[in-house]
């Protein structure tokens, strides 16, 4: 049984995607790590770079890569962000 994830990108990780929001079908039981690794697989080398940078939330909550993703899940993904 597969789950929707929607994604929504910012900054380069949004660039890097050609987009700023989609949804991707994965298996039940993947972790955030597995998704990533299917997201870089979809999007390329340089994606993947920014996005093994990126901070996944949920709701405002880190999740961890060895989260397993649940049906419906929303996820924000920030690449780290300059400031001063």
């Amino acid at each position: 049984m597969n789950t929707t994830v929607q994604l929504r990108y910012f900054a380069g990780v949004a660039e890097a995607a050609g987009t700023a929001e989609e949804n991707v079908e994965v298996a039940a039981g993947t972790t955030a790590a597995g998704l990533r690794d299917q997201l870089a697989a979809l999007h390329g080398p340089d994606f993947a770079r920014t996005l093994g940078v990126s901070a996944l939330l949920s709701d405002g909550v880190r999740v961890g890569d060895d989260a397993e993703l649940s049906s419906g899940i929303r996820l924000e993904v920030l690449p780290p962000f300059a400031g001063g």
